[in-house]
């Protein structure tokens, strides 16, 4: 049964994140090519491969609060994968945007300056090269004229003779014009069509039946994805730990603002979550599971997301201070996420 409550909590990380990472950039005023940077690692927390990593560990131990370890491990699996295919969704349509639209307004910035300088250093000679650009502009505009009057007098029976595009090539055409925008190709990249997949076969009974449980017809597909996800977590995990050497290179970061993103992420982000997760609990909006619970409060106290990383090498906009950002707070994660980790399972246990 899928938890109704889970992709409205990822939606409220989602929320908070953004109005405090905008609230930094008020505070701090951080240069403007990486203020969409900024606004994307305060909302978007690493929900699918820590949390596989993290809840397997927990159900394994002897201390755990949550059971059965073949229960807790079936489940938490379970809510865990659901966390990293809803956010896999949320980040590449929500995120995506907000470091898209923020790259576009600097990239256009940028180009009203040089515009700007290059006008202001021509001088008298862009005046007069208007001067000669405008007689020859109104010769044009003449002969457009005697055009236009031109094709006015064209026949009926001439413009008749066009020939007619057929109804499916035109529908050919908008279909390839869609797919080759790279924005729809942003939205749906490989995590957000595998989400979209695993969604389909957990909800259609017959597609289910098919390719799940150890008597399916199609039991191999499933033998086959799972092998392949067990040795993805440690290889996506290598990468990031070698994406985040670029970090030690150093970059134009300001230090208050790598101070601001990790006191969202690990202090007021964490805070929030408890205020959230437990008033839903008491309106009952949120089942007496200690497990589910776990998982809604470690949402919000998790590092950002590793594909913010490929988000801003898409755009070309804070590649190196993503790496700085990063760097941190990863560093600093191995701390704070396992004392709120601590006293996450306190609290529902």
């Amino acid at each position: 049964m899928i938890r109704w409550f889970m992709p409205v909590n990822i939606l409220v990380t989602f929320l908070l994140g953004s109005v405090l990472g905008w609230i930094i950039i008020k505070i701090t005023r951080p240069p403007k090519n990486i203020e969409g940077l900024i606004v994307g690692v305060c909302s978007a927390g690493n929900l699918g491969n820590l949390p596989i990593i993290i809840i397997p560990a927990i159900c394994k131990d002897k201390g755990s609060p949550f059971g059965d370890p073949d229960v807790c491990y079936q489940d938490g699996i379970s809510y865990a994968s659901l966390s990293m295919a809803l956010g896999a969704i949320f980040i590449w349509t929500y995120v995506y945007n907000i470091m898209r639209i923020s790259s576009s307004k600097v990239y256009i910035e940028g180009n009203k300056s040089s515009d700007t300088i290059t006008l202001e250093a021509s001088g008298d000679d862009v005046s007069e090269s208007f001067i000669e650009e405008g007689s020859e502009t109104i010769t044009q505009v003449k002969g457009n004229v005697d055009d236009d009057a031109y094709i006015l007098l064209l026949s009926k029976n001439q413009s008749e003779q066009k020939v007619k595009v057929p109804m499916l090539h035109k529908m050919k055409h908008q279909c390839g014009m869609v797919l080759s925008n790279p924005n729809f190709r942003g939205i749906f990249s490989p995590a957000t069509l595998g989400a979209i997949v695993g969604f389909i076969i957990g909800v259609v009974p017959q597609l289910r039946s098919l390719m799940i449980g150890s008597n399916a017809p199609l039991h191999v597909i499933e033998d086959s994805t799972s092998m392949l996800g067990d040795a993805a977590i440690p290889t996506i995990t290598l990468i990031m730990g070698a994406n985040l050497l670029k970090g030690l290179k150093g970059a134009s970061t300001p230090f208050w603002t790598i101070i601001g993103i990790i006191g969202v992420r690990y202090i007021l982000l964490p805070i929030f979550g408890i205020l959230i997760v437990k008033g839903a609990t008491q309106l009952g909006l949120v089942p007496v599971d200690p497990l589910y619970q776990f998982i809604l409060l470690l949402q919000y106290a998790l590092p950002p997301a590793m594909s913010i990383g490929t988000i801003a090498q898409l755009f070309g906009a804070g590649e190196s201070e993503c790496s700085v950002i990063m760097l941190w707070t990863y560093a600093l994660a191995s701390i704070a996420v396992t004392l709120w980790s601590t006293y996450f399972m306190w609290l529902v246990s």
